[in-house]
């Protein structure tokens, strides 16, 4: 099968195309588009790079003429759209971003693999477009989206986008969305790589509020397993929500976190809340193994831990991305909260 995957430099892109390569062989050839903003990084893809099955191409989902002549010259079975702005803090931020990538990219997608006829397009999405549930519920497929930030709602947009093209215009279109992914070479915006980092470097680890927001985990290639199982035995037109089957509240994993790499508690410091946090996210994932038979096999203490010795092993990889860029944005996200 021919893949073109977009985003597929970020970390749950890259993670998809090493699984890919590595389950499929020479019986996959993967186009890897990628824009290479802030959190895309060509060292995710180090292993693969040399593979005759692989190819990387610098582009923007946005730019309709050279979607529209990849799709053309590479003919793809699949199109897999990670491509993204999916940081919550930084769509408050700046909101622009998230809706020039996340809606006006996916329509872009969306319309070449209309015009080419691609055989099977797949979306993936995020959890937090069904906003916070109250306990004892989870989101099943059919819940009402309720989003809560800029980054929610834009997604929220680009999901029905997507769906609109298999009711109007028969496209074999599916959704995918996914709770809270974690792992190696996520970038250190998100909560656990972020706590990892902080604390390998013995600096304040910045805990929203009371940190008792639940999240539930989900390993990401367990993640990435289940986009497979989607684009080999999913239905056109449908959505699947990939839950991890583990809610823990934030400053429990990072309790945890902290006890893995050995540092104290007294690292751990409140700041003001982010406005919108939602409080609970839960997913029903019943579907997607009643239908493709995927289910997690990473229990979270497992992969917490591969996590944590992959940062501790790999500082060079974590002085790299945390350069530049990052320190700007940390400073602007965070510096203010502290002081309030």
């Amino acid at each position: 099968m021919k893949f073109l995957v977009t985003g597929g430099a970020g970390f749950i892109g890259s993670a998809f195309v090493r699984l890919l390569l590595a389950r499929q062989g020479d019986k996959a050839e993967v186009v890897n588009l990628d824009k290479l903003t802030y959190a895309g990084n060509l060292e995710n893809l180090a292993a693969v790079s040399n593979d005759p099955c692989y190819r990387f191409v610098h582009g923007d989902i946005c730019d309709a003429k050279l979607v529209n002549s990849l799709v053309a010259e590479t003919t793809p079975d699949v199109i897999v759209n990670f491509a993204a702005e999916s940081h919550v803090d930084r769509s408050i931020l700046s909101p622009a971003p998230v809706f020039e990538t996340n809606l006006r990219g996916t329509f872009t997608l969306l319309e070449a693999a209309r015009t080419h006829k691609t055989p099977r397009f797949l979306h993936v999405s995020t959890d937090e477009v069904y906003g916070s549930i109250d306990p004892p519920y989870e989101a099943n497929e059919d819940f009402p989206l309720h989003a809560s930030s800029p980054y929610s709602a834009s997604k929220a947009g680009s999901d029905l986008l997507a769906l609109s093209y298999y009711t109007t215009y028969g496209m074999p279109v599916m959704v995918t969305r996914a709770s809270n992914n974690y792992g190696p070479y996520q970038f250190p915006e998100k909560l656990i790589p972020l706590m990892v980092s902080n604390a390998l470097e013995d600096k304040p680890l910045p805990i929203y509020g009371d940190g008792m927001q639940i999240r539930d985990w989900l390993f990401v290639e367990d993640h990435c397993r289940a986009i497979l199982a989607v684009i080999e035995r999913g239905r056109p037109g449908e959505v699947y929500n990939i839950g991890g089957s583990r809610a823990l509240p934030n400053i429990e994993v990072v309790k945890r976190l902290l006890a893995a790499v050995g540092k104290p508690e007294s690292l751990m410091q409140t700041v003001k809340d982010r406005p919108g946090h939602d409080r609970r996210y839960a997913l029903s994932s019943a579907k997607i193994r009643r239908e493709t038979g995927w289910h997690p096999r990473v229990p979270f203490e497992e992969g917490m831990m591969a996590t944590v010795e992959w940062y501790q092993s790999n500082p060079e990889w974590i002085a790299h991305v945390k350069s530049g860029e990052y320190q700007s944005y940390y400073h602007h996200n965070y510096a203010n909260r502290a002081a309030e």
